[in-house]
């Protein structure tokens, strides 16, 4: 009994340690001037004093910063948001949006939050809320955060009186959803701020926003990675070489350029090999594209930290087989079971599997698996798929004829490019939608921050 005391004295100690060492952290990154400013280029200084006394453009109705990747466009236009906002207002609303709040607090708030300390500004964080309250002196605004992930989030943002707005990747945004937060925008001298990386010239904030920002009296500024002094001639290098193509085009060269052609141009038939390496340790998924009149594809696809090795398919097509019968989820349940085997010490970690295959979900959860569905957000997945290939991390088992056929001829629908709409043909796409689904689901977001 006495030892069993002692071991809970020593958690009780451990955690009263790591609690004191958490509250000096915070204090730390809350203490003013912990954040070291680099010295900002031209353009950052543009973003920083368009809105100011003395500017030829502080008439100007809002400002648009696009371009390269790592340009120091979010850094600039975030900050010199909050810094007009609380030069120009007291006691307003503003508003900060990403593509999704979660995004936002992540790639833009914490390190802006870390900017406005070192600045001396005051920060009141209400998380259930989605706002935080800054101030100075004695005075203070508002700031909510929205998400613009899709159509319906406009009605998340309506109602609201705004004396600013900063949209960060407004590209990812649908149409609605900015249109309705520029509407809100109706408190006198309030200013609209945008920034992004490029899509494709059909795309509506390409067409609407910079070619017409004359005649809607926006500043339109575009980045290169050159804009960033804070980036070395190394790391450039880095983030040249994770991209090829299209992506090349929009996220290195911050070019509005159409997508057009084969998808994955930068597959090398290199990466096939016929062993798996037995001197690693895996992370083994399964990844299912769901079919009924379309094949029914299964990819056995195996992690180590690195790179992605495809070891097998299963692809079953009704209209391709000699019976032109269509199975049912009991029998694909079976052929799941053969395919993965019966090796414990091999099981995968989740079978994931297409959104909308809600049944197949029920039969493969009922046979034992884990299953996780799949984030099916198709250009994300793309351009993460690509980043792999690029950077030589996918590798195909010879034995995956399917596979093989269909990252060769996986492409962009033009005609809908066209229409600023941009989106893979749906063809050759039943064993490139499930690698998809792995990849954004499964795979840590780190291995594709640029």
């Amino acid at each position: 009994m006495t030892a069993l005391w002692e071991t809970i004295d020593q958690r009780i100690a451990n955690l009263k340690k790591k609690r004191i060492e958490t509250a000096a952290y915070l204090r730390r990154m809350t203490r003013p001037g912990v954040f070291e400013f680099k010295p900002f280029s031209q353009k950052q200084k543009k973003v920083l004093t368009w809105w100011c006394d003395g500017s030829a453009v502080k008439d100007k109705d809002g400002i648009i910063a696009d371009g390269a990747i790592r340009s120091g466009k979010t850094l600039s236009t975030s900050l010199s948001f909050v810094i007009w906002a609380m030069e120009r207002f007291q006691f307003q609303n503003m508003a900060m949006c990403g593509k999704t709040i979660g995004s936002f607090r992540r790639n833009v708030w914490l390190p802006l939050r870390i900017m406005l300390l070192s600045r001396g500004y005051t920060i009141q964080e209400r998380r259930g809320e989605h706002l935080v309250v800054i101030g100075k002196r004695d005075t203070y605004n508002v700031f909510y955060f929205f998400g613009g992930r899709d159509e319906s989030s406009q009605t998340l943002i309506q109602g609201i009186t705004l004396a600013g707005i900063l949209f960060d990747e407004v590209a990812l945004m649908p149409q609605s959803f900015v249109e309705q937060g520029i509407a809100r925008c109706s408190v006198e001298g309030s200013k609209l701020w945008f920034n992004c990386n490029p899509e494709g010239p059909g795309h509506w904030f390409y067409t609407d926003m910079i070619q017409k920002c004359n005649t809607k009296n926006l500043v339109y500024l575009h980045f290169t990675m050159d804009d960033n002094p804070s980036l070395s001639e190394q790391m450039k290098q880095r983030y040249r070489s994770l991209f090829s193509g299209v992506f090349y085009s929009r996220f290195i060269q911050g070019l509005w350029v159409i997508a057009e052609g084969v998808i994955y141009d930068m597959w090398d038939d290199k990466y096939i090999y016929d062993t798996l390496p037995v001197n690693y340790e895996y992370r083994r998924y399964i990844a299912v594209d769901y079919g009924t009149t379309n094949p029914m594809v299964f990819l056995d696809i195996y992690d180590d930290g690195e790179d992605i090795w495809i070891e097998n398919e299963y692809y079953y097509s009704s209209k391709d087989s000699v019976t032109q019968t269509q199975k049912s989820d009991t029998q694909y349940g079976d052929d799941l079971d053969e395919f993965i085997g019966s090796d414990e010490d091999s099981a995968p970690r989740y079978v994931i599997i297409d959104p909308s295959a809600a049944s197949f979900k029920v039969e493969a959860r009922g046979r034992g698996y884990r299953v996780r569905d799949a984030d099916n957000d198709v250009n994300d997945g793309i351009r993460r798929v690509a980043t792999l290939i690029t950077q030589g991390k996918i590798h195909v088992n010879r034995r995956c004829v399917n596979f093989l056929r269909e990252i060769r001829m996986y492409q962009w629908d033009k005609k809908a490019a066209e229409r600023g709409v941009e989106q893979p043909v749906k063809q050759n796409d039943h064993c490139m939608d499930p690698f998809r689904y792995l990849v954004n689901t499964a795979l840590n977001r780190r291995r594709f921050i640029a």
